[in-house]
């Protein structure tokens, strides 16, 4: 990557993570680029009247103020330049890019940020951005035109003949003035235009129809004094000069416009070329993804789970299944992030768990092998917290692995929720396991009781007004249901609590019922 391209470049970058924040700091600084840093929306607006930033770089899901509200006040309160907003967030669905660009986003890039594509997409915009400002250069020139005459000014008799110019016509045309006096203005025109020419003009002097006089934002081709074309918008108009018809010419030179319309079309089409591929791969793997997700043991009839994915793909799963022994084997699991990433994390930790319970592995044993493929197969930075359960339905009691996971709670016969175990362990595929980290400890699991297993998704969900789900409203959820209507008690007060607040995390619920399975 070519630093040089992107040097001087002013940019914002607004992201409530201080990490992710940093990430693009440093990267960004070492293109040469100048980066401002903000937490939220509202920081992001304030930077960027105070300090006009070149670019934003806008995170979508913030406190305070998320980012499609920052980019519609700042497009509204920058309205006399073109500032670019580029959208970086893991939400990639389709409505979150139709989100993204009716604010007022010029461009989406999803997260983890993939850095070539970064620079390319900002080297892309800065071309598009010199464009603008050249288009926009030009629009204020015709603004002021009653001030200052920027624009080729031409004026014509009735045969054809140039009587006077302007300044602007010896920069466009490269013609001194002297050269252009008394001479038939077809000169600045290329054939076919040129020859014709002449039969206009006499004939809307001859008293015809006007053909051209009086449309305005008319294209020409003209012709510069090196053989150059030029593209033209024109306005003709007529006036009388002491008794004389003349004809007045007012042209400017549309190529810098036409080039960054040309350029912003090509954009769009690439973005959607590019939408369009994401989408089909993303078919694929959720089909590819919910073959191995389900499996025959979450049908169980004591088993029930809900999975709300917050993008495309989910990156908590749910398995369950009945070992040789009769043992019902079952794990909660939440990937890093959410969305395809996450989801793919997730498939080692699915082949491992379903390959060793189906053989009546001991659970820290089957914990331990999962933390082993994690660590040998996934990238840095990527891992898994989940709760693992073994449950022995006939000895009324469950072996429990926790790891960097909410509470397990135990709802007795009683209706009366418990938290059975907190977490004990690191989530697992960061560190290799130390001896104590295949420990289990075991809960008493009476027949009539259920065992409730959550991600932080559901327990850190938020409503409009940033107020988490949380453990005791969940807790009071369960304990006001019947046992077969809990898990739709939940599913409704969670759609309740969320009701027109934006989804930020995936969420799932399992629950498990302790009594001994049908013979």
């Amino acid at each position: 990557m070519n630093a040089e391209e992107l040097k001087g470049l002013s940019i914002l970058v607004v992201d409530d993570m201080a990490t992710n924040r940093q990430v693009l700091q440093a990267f960004l600084v070492k293109q040469g680029c100048r980066v401002l840093l903000a937490a939220d929306g509202q920081q992001a607006i304030e930077i960027c009247q105070r300090e006009c930033p070149d670019l934003v770089l806008m995170d979508v899901m913030m406190p305070v103020m998320d980012g499609y509200e920052a980019t519609r006040r700042i497009k509204a309160a920058i309205s006399d330049r073109w500032l670019p907003v580029v959208f970086l967030s893991a939400l990639d669905k389709e409505e979150n890019l139709v989100a993204g660009l009716e604010a007022g986003g010029d461009d989406y890039l999803a997260k983890p940020v993939n850095f070539v594509v970064l620079h390319a997409k900002l080297c892309s915009l800065l071309r598009a951005m010199k464009l603008q400002r050249n288009l926009d250069e030009a629009r204020r020139w015709n603004e002021g035109i009653s001030n200052s005459i920027d624009d080729c000014l031409i004026t014509i008799d009735e045969s054809a003949s140039i009587q006077s110019v302007n300044a602007a016509v010896t920069r466009t045309f490269g013609y001194q003035p002297e050269e252009l006096i008394g001479r038939n203005v077809a000169m600045l025109m290329p054939d076919p235009t040129r020859s014709v020419h002449d039969a206009y003009v006499y004939s809307r002097a001859a008293g015809e129809p006007a053909k051209a006089v009086g449309v305005t934002h008319r294209r020409l081709v003209g012709l510069r004094k090196d053989g150059v074309n030029l593209q033209l918008e024109a306005g003709i108009t007529e006036m009388y000069q002491n008794g004389r018809r003349l004809f007045v010419g007012i042209m400017r030179d549309i190529g810098d416009r036409l080039a960054a319309e040309t350029a912003l079309r090509e954009h769009a089409a690439a973005l959607q070329a590019y939408h369009d591929e994401r989408e089909a791969e993303n078919a694929l793997a959720g089909e590819i993804l919910a073959r191995l997700l389900q499996r025959q043991g979450l049908k169980d009839p004591h088993v029930s789970y809900w999975l709300a994915a917050a993008s495309a793909f989910s990156g908590d799963i749910v398995a369950a299944c009945r070992s040789p022994k009769g043992l019902l084997y079952a794990m909660l699991a939440d990937g890093t992030g959410h969305g395809l990433a996450a989801a793919i994390s997730q498939l080692p930790v699915l082949t491992t768990f379903y390959a060793l319970a189906e053989q009546d592995y001991p659970l820290g044993f089957v914990a331990y092998e999962v933390n082993r493929r994690l660590l040998a197969f996934m990238p840095t930075g990527r891992f898994v917290a989940a709760t693992m359960i073994c449950l022995d339905a006939q000895a009324g009691k469950a072996d429990v692995w926790l790891g960097g996971m909410p509470d397990l709670l135990l709802i007795g016969g009683d209706g009366k929720v418990t938290k059975g175990l907190v977490p004990s362990h690191l989530p697992l595929g960061i560190i290799d396991f130390e001896d104590d980290s295949t420990l289990v400890k075991s809960v008493s699991c009476p027949a009539d009781s259920q065992l409730v297993l959550i991600s932080d998704g559901l327990s850190e969900a938020l409503n409009v007004v940033g107020e988490p789900f949380g453990i005791q409203r969940l807790s009071d959820v369960l304990s006001s249901a019947p046992p077969q209507q809990r898990l739709e008690a939940v599913r409704r007060a969670v759609a309740e609590h969320q009701a027109g607040a934006a989804v930020a995390d995936d969420i799932s619920i399992l629950l498990i019922d302790c009594g001994r399975p049908a013979l």
